[in-house]
Order: structure tokens, then sequence, then C-alpha cells
């Protein structure tokens, strides 16, 4: 089940009202045609032409249909199936092609009227049927053109994953990088060709992963162990500051987690975290939900490295860094739903140019922790209202054989929502 890491744009038909289907998307498994239901059959020995991977056409062969195996990159096919738009013309898919395969690609320029689409069980079900795993009670993840580091937050104790690979190096990688973070003692079952002849299931443990000769297609499903001492990340937001390298220029996990709320993420939203320092207020957002997106705006390239570390480290490798000052580092970036100013709040033009940014119904939250920076935000609230509060936290510090309470600086934190 190949996932597509290229998003295709929509096309334009030309067409009006969407038209009788002529686009069948056919699932098809490891047994080839004979798993194919009567319906998907008929879809195939109809179709003119039949797109394909190279292994998905040896599947179906021989075809009598002519048959193009996807060129590189897979949307220079695009233009050629729309220009084919009513002729019968199949494409073949692995199992389910709306999980993590073409058929969500297509869908976006190809009206799901004209489309017929003869789905079969996806990776996920079928390692769920041998495993005897509920599928609801899975977490499904591909790695398939994927940042390794896209599973760390799911290395939650007790948790079971279902993990599509990349290829039959993925299930070394993930044990090792289980092994390092305390997760040695898991269950790692590798599943390869499921379905078909050649299938075969092993499994072994994160902690001296030794299975060899794996097939490049495989499903891996981890069943978590946390062993003591392992760091899964917390789910809430207010990360230990410890969590996070950093030079001292950090918003601290108190403020954090009230910064977190102010700004209010929603699915698939896409925050600005100017000021990056270490990346924490921008990790923690896409720590939210896979579908965050992200970007953070650092001027000092050591900080910036920094950046791309801890999100590396905490599970959200596709935080967007740009380096640079802003407001001038602003221009051109995709827009923001949220934007948080942690850092140069007072600097000329900040505030207006991020205010400027923010589509009807976006989110602000500004912090300051000097006298100055204060000012502005003072002068915004009185302009525009929205709220404003002072932050304080004492943490318990040892005084001599003692304990007593050290303050930190208060904040200051200013949070509107655009009209």
């Amino acid at each position: 089940m190949a996932a597509l890491s290229t998003r295709a744009e929509p096309v334009s038909s030309g067409v009006g009202a969407a038209g009788a289907p002529w686009l069948a998307i056919v699932g098809i498994g490891e047994d080839g045609r004979a798993g194919l239901s009567p319906a998907a059959e008929a879809a195939l020995a109809g179709a003119r032409l039949v797109w394909g991977g190279r292994r998905h056409l040896a599947l179906a062969g021989p075809l009598a249909a002519e048959s193009r195996p996807w060129p590189s990159p897979i949307t220079a096919a695009y233009p050629e199936i729309l220009a084919r738009r009513g002729q019968p013309t199949c494409i073949l898919a692995t199992g389910d092609p709306f999980h993590y395969g073409i058929g969500a690609e297509i869908a976006r320029l190809v009206p799901a009227a004209e489309i017929r689409a003869y789905p079969q069980p996806s990776a996920f079900s079928l390692a769920c049927a041998r495993l005897g795993w509920p599928l609801a009670e899975c977490a499904c993840l591909t790695l398939h053109g994927r940042a390794l580091a896209r599973i760390v937050p799911h290395l939650q104790p007790g948790a079971r994953l279902l993990v599509l690979s990349w290829d039959e190096t993925t299930p070394a990688a993930v044990a090792e990088l289980m092994r390092a973070r305390g997760f040695g003692g898991s269950r790692l079952t590798v599943l390869e060709a499921m379905g078909g002849p050649r299938e075969r299931v092993r499994e072994a443990a994160a902690a001296g992963f030794d299975l060899a000769g794996i097939a490049p297609l495989n499903t891996l499903a981890v069943a978590v162990a946390a062993e003591p001492g392992a760091r899964p990340v917390p789910l809430a937001p207010g990360l230990d500051d410890a969590w996070f390298e950093n030079d001292g220029q950090l918003t601290k996990a108190e403020i954090r987690a009230v910064t977190l709320a102010a700004l209010a993420p929603r699915l698939g939203q896409r925050l600005w975290d100017i000021g990056g320092g270490a990346g924490s207020v921008s990790i923690e957002w896409m720590l939210r939900h896979p579908a965050q997106r992200a970007v953070a705006i650092e001027a000092r390239p050591e900080r910036a490295a920094r950046i791309r570390r801890n999100a590396e480290s905490l599970g959200v490798p596709d935080l967007a860094v740009v380096e640079g000052e802003a407001p001038a580092a602003l221009a051109g970036l995709p827009a923001p739903d949220a934007i948080f100013v942690g850092g140069g709040v007072g600097a000329p033009g900040l505030l207006p140019a991020a205010i400027a940014a923010l589509p009807a119904g976006g989110r602000l939250v500004a912090n300051a922790v000097t006298l100055e920076a204060e000012a502005v935000l003072l002068a915004a609230f009185a302009e525009r209202g929205g709220t404003l509060r002072r932050l304080s936290v004492a943490r318990a510090d040892p005084v001599g054989g003692l304990h007593g309470w050290r303050a930190a600086m208060p904040v200051t934190q200013w949070a509107w929502t655009k009209p």
C-alpha cells in the first residue's frame, strides 16, 4: 500500500456537471485476480487502459488492455488520465485505495460520481486479522516516504501500532529507535506479502531484533511496552522544560501550557511561531494532532538548528523552520491560522505585520517579559481589545538546608481573535 508524498492540485475538467462513471480504482492483493470480486474483475476487463505499479500490473496480468506503469513522479500521469475522461480506464492499487493509497489523490482530480472504487482489505485490516487485534484500538501509521521520527509520539505504554514500512529496512530502524528510547521490551511483528502465497509472519522483541531477509513489502505491528526510564511523550501540553534542548530562550512549561490553551489549536491548522527560541510552542502545537502544521521563525542560526533537533527528537520532524528576522522573514510564508509571538514583540512593524497576516477568526497570542514589550501589548489591548493577563510562577528552591519560593519573571500575555 504505497503512500504518496506528492499532493495533487485539483484540475478543472471543463465540464459543469459530473458525468457517468468511467474511472475504476481496483484494489488488488497478493492473490492477484483470483481475489477480485466479480464487479472488480468486470471493471478491469472492460478497461481500455490500465495504470498501476509494476507489481500491480504483474499481479493482474495477463491484461488485454493497454497497460502503463506509473512514471516518476506519479503526478506526471495525471494529465493523461484526465485526458481520457469518459473512456473506460482502470487504476490498480494495493488493498484499500483510500487508506494511505492513491484513491484520495485521484478523487481530488476526478469527481466522485465519475469513479467506481473496488477496495480490498487494507494491510491494516489484514494485520489485525492475523494478530487478533481490534482495528479500532490500533494507531494506523505510515512510514512510507515519511520520517522515522513520526512514530515517536505514538510510543505510549500499552499502545498497539500498525505501521506501513518504507522498505525492508524499516522494521530494524524502528526497533533501534525504540531501544534507544527505553521501549526495548516491545514486541514487533513483521507481516510480509499478506494474502498471497509468499505470506510470512514473524515476531521479535525490539531489543535484540534480528529478523533477516525481510521482504520490501511489509507491515509492522508494534505492541508497545515501556521499560523503567522510558520517555513516552506526554499527551498534555506543558512538557517539562528538560524535554527541550535550549540556551535559556524557552517558553517555560507552565507558561507554555497556558499559551497553547490561548492559541486553541484546531484540526489541520497552521501556526506561525515568531521568535521560535527552542521551538517549544510550535512543537507542542504539532503534537496536539498529526494534521497540525507549524512554521518556526528564528533569526539566530544556532537556535534554528536547535529547533530542528528538538522537533526530530519529539516526533514532529515536519516542523518548518525559517531562519530570518521578523517581520521581513514572514514574507511568502504559507498563511497562518494562529500566530504566537514569543520574542521580539517590540520589533518595529512586527505586531502589525502579524495582525495583517491573520485571516478573519485567526488567533494571535503574544508574550512579553520586559517593560518595553509589555507597553506594546498594553497599547494593542487598548486599541483592539482581546484578553490581557499577567502570568507568574514560583518554584520551590533550596534555601540553605530548607526551601523557599523563587519567582520567575512575570509574563504579560495578550490574546486576540481577528474579527
